[in-house]
C-alpha cells in the first residue's frame, strides 16, 4: 500500500502504487544543494513529484530550479510570461487545455528532459491531471511484443499552419539515460506512424500501444492546489490533463532541454510502399503519407 516514503530531508508521500509523490517541506526559492539532489534522487524513483507549498515562488526562482536540471528551453510558438521567456503560461482562457494523452514535444530531435509546471490559479472543482509510468507500460507487455518493438523506430510530428514544422524519429523503446530502464516511447498527440512498417500495420500497432499505455494501473491522478509545482520526467511518462471544470486554470511552466532518445538500432529499413499504394488516414496525428 502506498505510504511515506524514506527521504533524509522531506516528508515524501506517495499518491498511487504506479508513481507520483507529494514532497512536503521544501522551499524551491531557498534550495540547497543538497536538497537539490534529494528532488533529483526523489524524481528518477517517482517520474514525478509534487512540491507543494510554494505559492510565493518568484518567476526568477522558478527558472533557476529549473536550471539546475540542465539548460532551459525557450518555447518556439506557446506564449511566455512577461519578462520571464523562459516561463510559458499555460491558460485555459487562451487554449491552454491538452486534454490528449503525449509525452511534450517529442517531435524534437533532442526532447525535453523535464517540465516544471506551477498551478498559479486553479478550478474549484476538477482540472486534474493524469500521468503514466511508461517503464511499467513496457514491462507488462508480452514478451514477443517487447522484442518487436525494440528493434523499431517511430517518427513524432507536429504541424502548426505554417507557423511552426517540426519532425524527428525515436525509437519505440527508449532507454533512460540515468537508470538503464527501457519504456515505452510512442504517444497519441505527437507519433505519426512506424517506418518499417505498412502505414495501416502501424496504425493498428499504435492504436494497440495507446490504449494499453492509458490505462488506470499505470497512472496516478492528481489534485492541484493554487500553488503546487510538479516536476516529471519526460523522457519516461505520458499526461493528460482533464478537461472536466468551469473556470479558469492558469499554469506557468519551464521545460529543461534533453537528450537524444536511445535504444536498440532498428532491425528493419523503413518500408517502402508500392507503385499506385494508397492509404487512407484514420488516425488523429496522421500528416505524413506513404
Amino acid at each position: 500500500m502506498p505510504g511515506s516514503t524514506s527521504s533524509t530531508l522531506f516528508d515524501v508521500r506517495p499518491v498511487s502504487g504506479a508513481l507520483g509523490a507529494e514532497v512536503h517541506g521544501v522551499d524551491l526559492a531557498h534550495l540547497t544543494d543538497a536538497g537539490f539532489a534529494e528532488l533529483h534522487r526523489l524524481l528518477l524513483e517517482h517520474l514525478v513529484i509534487f512540491v507543494v507549498g510554494q505559492r510565493d515562488l518568484p518567476p526568477a526562482a522558478h527558472v533557476a530550479f529549473g536550471r539546475r536540471f540542465g539548460e532551459v528551453e525557450l518555447h518556439p510558438y506557446l506564449p511566455r510570461l512577461d519578462g520571464h521567456p523562459e516561463i510559458v503560461v499555460i491558460d485555459s482562457d487562451n487554449g491552454g487545455k491538452v486534454d490528449i494523452w503525449h509525452t511534450d514535444m517529442t517531435f524534437h530531435t533532442s526532447p525535453p528532459l523535464a517540465s516544471i509546471l506551477q498551478i498559479v490559479q486553479c478550478p474549484p472543482v476538477g482540472g486534474d491531471t493524469v500521468w503514466t509510468n511508461q517503464y511499467l507500460v513496457y514491462e507488462q507487455l508480452s514478451a514477443p511484443m517487447r522484442d518487436l518493438l525494440d528493434g523499431l523506430t517511430a517518427i513524432h510530428v507536429i504541424r502548426i499552419g505554417n507557423e511552426f514544422t517540426s519532425r524527428a524519429e525515436h525509437p519505440v523503446v527508449r532507454v533512460h539515460p540515468e537508470t538503464g530502464r527501457r519504456s515505452l516511447y510512442v504517444n497519441r498527440l505527437f507519433t505519426s506512424h512506424i517506418p518499417q512498417l505498412t502505414r495501416n500495420e502501424s496504425d493498428a500497432l499504435l492504436d494497440h500501444l495507446f490504449d494499453f499505455s492509458e490505462q488506470p494501473q499505470f497512472s496516478c491522478r492528481y489534485r492541484w492546489r493554487s500553488g503546487d509545482v510538479a516536476v516529471w520526467d519526460n523522457r519516461v511518462t505520458q499526461h493528460y490533463a482533464v478537461n472536466d471544470y468551469v473556470g479558469r486554470r492558469l499554469g506557468q511552466r519551464v521545460t529543461v532541454l534533453g537528450d537524444q532518445p536511445a535504444g536498440a538500432p532498428p532491425r528493419w529499413p523503413h518500408y517502402q510502399a508500392a507503385p499506385g499504394q494508397r492509404y487512407w488516414p484514420s488516425r488523429t496525428n496522421a500528416v505524413e503519407n506513404y
